[in-house]
């Protein structure tokens, strides 16, 4: 890396002592081997390698000592609309990206009408692609890479975008691709989806790996590593939990007014949130923190509570807790239930679970938006106002 770029032949010339670059190790004895039909996830913060170890697979970049193979095509997306020409069609692009994974155009015309339909993108397929959304962009180019018949996929955050359905329809192509026999990694922070998708998983830290193993022992090695911040940067990627070793929340619920668990209710029926705090060992008090936000990540409604005033003692290793709502004001919407278990000054950050509840209201008159407001219409004249 160097502090600035040297952009003419006078600054390296005349300025090379203020040029002089430093080494940076993206990677450094990195080893491991992955078998036919099987699917590797790779987890870690960002900048820790996951990304280069990828590029290094798919032949993007060659590594500064020792060697990379991988038997058979490989089909990659890295990175959003990687190869994509912003002023070619969602078609021509087609046929250029196939190309470049080494298909024939005959292949691809067998293969266009699949793709485009699996895209969903039979409307805009003869549209430039600089006017698609990010959405589209990602579906495109998963639907590329998941039609070119290789026996690698490698995929980065291909679900950091797009809707719940079209996640749904990528996990449904890549179950059928390890099925039969494909080799699959997989980079995401999404832990839910690494563990869905992958039996092993290599935890990589300032490039090296710190852990390669069960996939479950090596997200929650991950999340260790997250612990005591508040906001990590890997949320926008995807990152939904954190934390977890000190003291954790675990089955959190919603139930409804005759105690079964529910994910949607009608507006104005009441509810209950119910959770679990969980610890190994004897842990002061903890606070527990929650937010309720909309589908636009608008904050709803929040609070916290001292644990302290709910019974805990030296003794705990698990409180059973609910909030009640007898008389909830939401009309309609889905909503988001993030929780937050910090000791009780909130300053040090014992486990955060982004989504921990996703639930729906559905109205039940002609109310409309997110809040019911209660109240009712007179006539004017009945309150003396003329």
């Amino acid at each position: 890396m160097y502090p600035r770029e040297s952009r003419a032949l006078k600054d390296l010339l005349f300025a090379r002592r203020h040029a002089r670059g430093s080494d940076v190790w993206a990677l450094r004895d990195v080893s491991f081997g992955a078998e036919p039909g099987s699917a590797v996830g790779l987890v870690g913060r960002n900048g820790s390698g996951k990304t280069t170890l990828l590029r290094l697979l798919s032949g993007i970049v060659k590594p500064t000592s020792g060697r990379v193979a991988v038997g058979g095509r490989i089909g990659s997306l890295l990175e959003l609309g990687a190869g994509f020409h912003p002023d070619m069609t969602g078609r021509e692009n087609v046929y250029l990206n196939g190309s470049i994974h080494g298909l024939r155009r005959v292949a691809i015309r067998e293969k266009l009408d699949e793709i485009v339909t699996f895209a969903g993108l039979e409307d805009f397929i003869d549209l430039p692609v600089r006017t698609y959304s990010s959405g589209m962009y990602m579906r495109l180019g998963f639907a590329i890479a998941a039609h070119i018949e290789a026996e690698v996929l490698l995929l980065d955050e291909v679900f950091a975008v797009g809707d719940e359905a079209f996640q749904r329809k990528c996990f449904g192509k890549i179950f059928e691709f390890k099925q039969a026999g494909g080799t699959i990694v997989f980079v995401s922070h999404d832990a839910a989806s690494v563990e869905r998708l992958c039996d092993r998983a290599i935890l990589l830290k300032d490039g090296v790996v710190s852990f390669d193993g069960p996939t479950h022992e090596a997200i929650v090695a991950y999340r260790t590593q997250l612990a005591g911040e508040r906001n990590p940067e890997e949320r926008s990627a995807g990152l939904k939990e954190w934390g977890g070793d000190v003291a954790r929340v675990e089955r959190v619920r919603l139930l409804g007014p005759d105690g079964d668990e529910r994910m949607q209710l009608l507006a104005g029926e009441p509810f209950s949130i119910a959770i679990d705090i969980v610890t190994e060992s004897s842990v002061a008090p903890p606070r527990l923190g929650w937010e309720l936000r909309d589908d636009a990540a608008i904050l709803v409604a929040a609070g916290a509570v001292s644990t302290d005033e709910l019974g805990w003692d030296d003794d705990t290793r698990t409180l059973p807790l609910r909030f009640e709502a007898e008389r909830p004001p939401f009309a309609d919407g889905r909503l988001h239930l993030r929780v937050d278990l910090t000791d009780e000054s909130s300053e040090t950050q014992y486990h955060s679970v982004d989504d921990a509840l996703v639930f729906v209201i559905y109205p039940s008159d002609e109310g409309r938006g997110l809040v019911r407001l209660e109240g009712r219409w007179t006539h004017a004249a009945e309150l003396g106002i003329r």
